[in-house]
């Protein structure tokens, strides 16, 4: 579930489907709650804040209002449940959304991270940011006192944003860009004295220097007329800089590679026609070379590369529109979705971009295949194969067996990687992963595709993992960084840095192994890879725990732990640690298997945790047929988490079930 307060109030599903939240009292019961960041809300507050005169039935009606929001935000719900989002503590609710599931708590920490990142990721995480922006703050509750305070928060974190924007922008040598949305920025906000500078500052970068000193004035006049006051000493000294030309304002001395760039982007600009289809074409380029900086740059990469497929889409031409979409082969090593509705819609564009290619584009087909084959990671089906769910690896399978035809190194690295994305139909198939990722290395280091040789030993890092190899991990883990450095790749760090946190668990004490596991997790922040960082955190320690069989420590965990798309599996875990053996039981019933990824293995472990202590059979015997063709190999398939070998897991099942027959 998603939410939106930057504008209207709104509510979406996890397909994008906007969610009935009736009239607009309900609407403003649940912009309370998020405004409360998770914090439980006391009725008696919900009635002060919704009502100057309360109504005598006041409390019910809140509770009215809140059963019918819970309806529609977990419409799945069996009756009689208690409610996940949004909940009763105590005398009030709180809504447990996930952090990243309100724009405004995401708008928040793209603010803050921006602040840390170079200029080029800063623009991108800031650009992205902004644009989820529809409207005023809690635009329904403008006159709402409760909203008062944070709708002015909000505006300020937004003004501040534009103006880092233009900062990054000015770094990046983009500073004619910068000029329309400051120019707009400083006539509806003349306060800024900040912005009045940036804007003076953009001016003399693109060679407009007595604009500059004019915008100035135009600042000093205006904050003369309407508030009474000299421009402060920053807009002064800029001033005195601009007139005497100070060398600090040259860009190209003080950054020549941005000087190239745009000046590089200006040729480009005057040479290309603005509706030119070569620009599509280059966009999808770019936006392959932005995706490996990771951080802002890789959410950007995602978004500007989808507007680029459907613009060619739109086109008509599917020739086109395969090529905008092959260009973007960037290498995936992890098997869940950072953005499954978009990755939806590019496979639909895909498939029916397939559907449309002359005979004889070989190539062009076999990366439409491709793509479909990794963008729809995790979407193995979680019970038994259907046709649906196999056209992913037929995708894989055909692809490659075009680039082997074609003797194309390029086009079978990305095909391979289609292959390792859809190879997870079962437990146990780390040394199949093994083939695929030795072949890659090999494919990639005699082409020299550093960002695919990168992946393939990344894959075998995995894939030693899961064979209990470390010394093997550890040198594909140096291999990897070794081109990381050299290549300028910075997404590969967060990758060993958390397989080093996994191999340290093996050797080191608990605390040892936390800590390395909270580095791990600093290294994550921020990279731009939601699918990855949600949850992974906890339930890495959560794996800890069950190695050491720490169960007090399990115990201890925060009720409002954030496990991302994990919480399903890990519940009857948590609860057994708590004594609740009862709501572990209904937790298991109706249990599914988690997805075909590179998390089967860890999360069936942890269910038949679960399974073993409460004595479920029937759950026991799933996990077991799941379980038993890895019973060679560990949990580790990941390359990140563990839960211990396999046949431990199996051996604890055994166990139990032989004493059940004994009964």
């Amino acid at each position: 579930m998603r939410f939106q307060v930057l504008g209207p109030v709104a509510a979406h599903d996890d397909l994008g489907r906007p969610v009935a939240l009736r009239g607009p009292r309900y609407r403003e019961v649940l912009a309370r709650l998020i405004l409360a960041h998770r914090r439980v809300v006391p009725v008696g507050r919900l009635v002060d804040d919704l009502w100057d005169e309360p109504p005598a039935d006041a409390v019910g009606a809140v509770r009215t209002f809140v059963a019918g929001l819970r309806r529609a935000l977990e419409p799945d719900r069996p009756p009689r449940t208690p409610a996940r989002l949004l909940v009763t503590e105590g005398l009030g609710y709180a809504l447990r959304a996930d952090p990243d599931a309100v724009d405004a708590w995401r708008f928040d920490d793209a603010v803050r991270v921006a602040a840390t990142l170079p200029a080029e990721q800063a623009f991108s995480r800031l650009t992205d940011a902004l644009q989820w922006w529809r409207g005023p703050a809690y635009a329904d509750f403008a006159d709402a006192g409760w909203a008062l305070a944070e709708r002015s928060r909000l505006t300020e974190q937004r003004l501040l944003a534009v103006e880092r924007r233009a900062e990054a922008q000015l770094a990046l040598g983009a500073a004619a860009a910068a000029v329309p949305d400051l120019d707009a920025h400083v006539t509806e906000h003349p306060w800024r004295e900040d912005a009045w500078g940036l804007l003076a500052t953009a001016l003399y970068h693109s060679g407009r220097q007595a604009d500059a000193l004019a915008v100035l004035a135009r600042a000093r006049r205006m904050l003369a007329e309407d508030l009474g006051i000299d421009p402060g000493p920053a807009l002064r000294r800029l001033e005195h800089d601009l007139l005497r030309q100070a060398a600090h304002l040259d860009p190209a001395a003080t950054d020549p590679t941005a000087q190239v760039w745009a000046q590089a982007r200006a040729a480009y600009d005057s040479a290309v026609p603005a509706r030119s289809r070569t620009r599509l074409e280059s966009t999808a380029g770019l936006m392959r070379d932005l995706a490996v900086t990771g951080g802002g740059g890789l959410a950007a990469a995602r978004a500007h590369r989808m507007s680029a497929v459907v613009a060619a889409d739109r086109l008509g031409d599917a020739e086109l529109t395969a090529r905008v979409i092959g260009i973007y082969d960037v290498p995936a090593i992890w098997t869940r979705s950072d953005d499954p509705a978009q990755d939806r819609r590019l496979v639909d564009i895909a498939e029916k971009t397939l559907r449309r290619l002359p005979d004889d584009a070989d190539a062009a087909r076999a990366g439409l295949l491709a793509t479909i084959a990794v963008e729809s990671r995790g979407s193995l089906p979680v019970t038994e194969p259907t046709e649906a769910g196999l056209r992913p690896l037929r995708a894989a399978r055909r692809a490659e067996e075009i680039a082997r035809r074609l003797h194309d190194p390029s086009l079978l690295a990305f095909a391979l990687n289609g292959v390792f994305m859809q190879s997870f139909q079962r437990a146990g198939l780390a040394r199949r992963r093994e083939r695929v990722g030795t072949e890659i290395v090999a494919t990639a280091a005699r082409s020299e595709l550093a960002t695919y040789e990168v992946l393939g030993h990344l894959v075998l890092v995995q894939t030693r993992c899961a064979l209990a190899d470390h010394t093997g991990a550890d040198r594909h883990a140096e291999a990897a960084d070794t081109l990381a450095q050299r290549y300028e790749l910075p997404l590969v760090a967060v990758f060993t840095t958390w397989y080093r946190a996994l191999a340290a668990s093996a050797t080191t004490d608990l605390a040892a192994a936390e800590a390395a596991y909270a580095t791990a997790a600093e290294a994550l922040a921020g990279a731009g890879m939601p699918g990855l960082e949600r949850g992974l955190l906890p339930l890495a320690e959560l794996g800890l725990y069950l190695r050491h069989r720490e169960t007090a420590r399990i115990a201890a965990l925060a009720p409002d732990t954030d496990w991302g798309p994990y919480r399903a599996w890990v519940e009857p875990t948590l609860l057994v640690a708590r004594g609740q053996f009862d709501e572990a039981r209904k937790a298991l019933r109706d249990i599914t298997s988690p997805p075909r990824d590179l998390l089967f293995e860890a999360l069936w472990a942890v269910v038949a945790h679960a399974g073993v202590a409460v004595g479920d059979v029937e759950i026991m015997r799933r996990a077991r047929t799941h379980l038993a063709p890895a019973a060679a190999e560990t949990t580790a398939q990941s390359g990140l988490v563990s839960m211990g070998p396999v046949r431990a897991y199996l051996d604890d099942i055994e166990s139990a079930l032989s004493s059940h027959r004994q009964r």
